[in-house]
């Protein structure tokens, strides 16, 4: 190690020494910069775009902050009003495929994360499918899968979210799904869970490697069954909540189970959920935070936001509302997701 000693420093970016890499300090506590650029630090935007707003089928799309807690922010329109979307995100696009009007529907659209607007068109999904509760990717690549069009299907579909075109096959899962929880690594997708052709819900999780196109494998089981719930994720940490089960008899669920993405194996319970859970959450997170939002028990429509540390275990927060009446299946994505690299 070198030690500089300099009292000046000036000409930067101009002439003399550059020093590059990461820079310490000693001092009577450790201390680093910190890194990354300007545009990284500012990241941490949570979108919801469409679903049901108390019954009625809406296109209003909000944001919030998911650094700090608070109600949602109004952001702009979707072309038509939405429910039940597939969404993926780089860490300045968001897009928004498929859904319900309630006709299926196969177009494909996308956002600026940063700023606030109405969406544009992308492309279109290679058939008009719904039900698709999300979706997984990394910094490049956005994946959809499962959905019904309208039978439950296994299909995989992939796009470059940086370049705006229709989708591509990518593969099948373990078993046709509808109402998933999918979620990513910056390598692995996965999909949690589900409704399987049978009409039954699923504990099964499967993952895909992102880069790659092919089939998905088991990953291991949900510690129950479960459906229209949702997924957040960290690097290396995903957690499911807010879950629904079909058969043998209706019924909520407020438990949180969580996985280690870089391994295989069961879920294992994480916490519960503080507030109102229902059917048709969506989930965002910033890598240290998840966040679920929203959900019904019909006829009742929530617009509470709970928020949990990924990193630990134990029961949600509260984090706000939805600056309007109670939503569920609304699409949700973020620009800082565990898909994405530090």
């Amino acid at each position: 190690m070198t030690i500089l000693k300099v009292d000046t420093v000036s000409g930067i970016g101009t002439e003399g020494t550059v020093f590059e890499g990461d820079i310490t300090f000693d001092s009577l506590n450790y201390m680093t910069l910190p890194k990354g650029t300007t545009t990284q630090s500012n990241r941490g935007r949570g979108v919801f775009s469409g679903g049901y707003l108390t019954g009625t089928v809406n296109a209003s799309i909000l944001y919030l902050d998911i650094q700090s807690e608070g109600n949602t922010v109004d952001f702009g329109t979707l072309g038509a009003a939405t429910f039940s979307q597939g969404s993926c995100s780089s860490s300045t696009r968001g897009i928004i495929a498929g859904g319900s009007t309630p006709s299926l529907v196969n177009t494909i659209s996308y956002v600026t994360i940063a700023t606030t607007s109405n969406t544009t068109d992308f492309g279109d999904l290679l058939a008009a499918r719904s039900i698709l509760n999300g979706s997984a990717g990394s910094e490049t690549r956005g994946l959809f899968m499962g959905g019904a069009e309208p039978s439950t299907v296994d299909t995989i579909e992939y796009v470059t979210i940086a370049s705006a075109g229709n989708s591509t096959d990518f593969g099948n899962l373990t078993e046709g799904s509808k109402y998933n929880a999918p979620t990513s690594s910056p390598t692995r997708a996965i999909r949690g869970g589900g409704r399987n052709p049978s009409n039954a819900s699923s504990n099964v999780i499967d993952y895909v490697t992102i880069t790659t196109t092919g089939n998905a494998t088991d990953f291991g089981d949900l510690t129950k069954p479960g459906d229209q719930f949702s997924a957040v994720s960290s690097t290396t940490r995903a957690v499911f909540g807010n879950r629904f089960t079909n058969v043998p008899s209706p019924a909520y669920d407020a438990t949180f189970d969580y996985i280690t993405l870089a391994s295989t194996g069961n879920a294992t319970d994480f916490g519960d959920i503080s507030g109102s859970n229902g059917a048709g959450s969506s989930g965002v997170s910033n890598s240290i935070r998840g966040v679920f939002a929203g959900g019904s028990q019909h006829p009742s429509y929530y617009n509470a936001i709970q928020y949990i540390t990924i990193a630990t275990t134990g029961n949600s927060s509260s984090f706000g509302e939805f600056n309007s009446a109670g939503r569920s299946e609304q699409a949700g994505f973020s620009d800082s997701h565990g898909g994405l690299t530090e």
